[in-house]
């Protein structure tokens, strides 16, 4: 198997080309590529696309099924374009196998037609909203038993067992699978906030209230605070999984105390 970390290399040649004075289409095209390589990360695709990179498989370019899938796909193309241009450019020559990830992560996405689970991946960045998961489980032993059924787990994604972030682990070779707890919930919430901080949509006197609140609404913000019996609450909308779940500020200060003290 490939090197995983052949997607943080890709991340950081993006990050080179990155500067204040761009242009807002440069900044466009290399925002889109970090975003696809995040995407493969995110979604637990990394033996799919380790596969499609070691076949070279195509399956061509699919028909867009709406507007926001035409423009995604047209900015897929012309971010593709760029980093062509790019690979052959010959003072990139110590930089081309990294080039390379982002361009096959590029056609990975649009050979495996994933312009609509991409785009909400972006929405979803675009919200600031907490760390994107894979699938949500109530108890500990329903994550277990989801984890040793699946036919080949999403490596790297993330999975919440009672609304507590945890990682997939998963080697295909030895067929290892773990879920260990993870803390980028808590380092999300400690950073919310102070970019955003807590200014609450709704009020409820118990937690009940506020789940059945949350449960009610048609159309759920990605993200919005809410206070239960005078504490602050982030209710978050899951809706690649379409779950629901609210996250108390409380978290955030045991992960900043449990981060200080590491």
């Amino acid at each position: 198997m490939t090197n995983p970390l052949i997607l943080s290399d890709a991340q950081q040649t993006i990050g080179r080309r990155w500067n204040d004075g761009q242009s807002l289409a440069q900044a466009r095209i290399l925002g889109l590529a970090r975003d696809a390589l995040d995407f493969i990360s995110a979604t637990g695709q990394w033996y799919p696309f380790d596969d499609y990179r070691v076949s070279g498989w195509h399956h061509g370019s699919p028909p867009a099924a709406d507007e926001r899938s035409t423009q995604l796909h047209e900015q897929l193309r012309t971010t593709e374009a760029f980093f062509e241009r790019l690979l052959n450019d010959p003072t990139t020559a110590d930089e081309q196998p990294a080039i390379q990830v982002i361009l096959d992560a590029l056609r990975f996405i649009s050979s495996t037609r994933q312009h609509e689970a991409f785009a909400h991946f972006l929405e979803h960045l675009e919200a600031n909203a907490p760390p994107y998961v894979m699938a949500a489980f109530d108890t500990q032993e329903e994550a277990e038993v989801w984890l040793q059924k699946h036919p080949s787990p999403p490596l790297f994604a993330e999975v919440l067992i009672g609304n507590k972030p945890h990682d997939v682990v998963y080697d295909r070779e030895t067929n290892f699978r773990r879920l260990p707890w993870n803390r980028r919930l808590h380092q999300y919430l400690s950073w919310l906030e102070e970019f955003d901080p807590p200014d609450a949509e709704a009020s409820f006197s118990t937690l009940e209230e506020a789940e059945a609140w949350l449960m009610r609404q048609a159309h759920p913000a990605k993200r919005t605070w809410v206070k239960v019996a005078g504490e602050f609450y982030l209710a978050v909308y899951y809706s690649n999984i379409n779950h629901r779940a609210l996250f108390p500020m409380s978290m955030a200060v045991r992960g900043s105390k449990e981060l200080k003290s590491s």
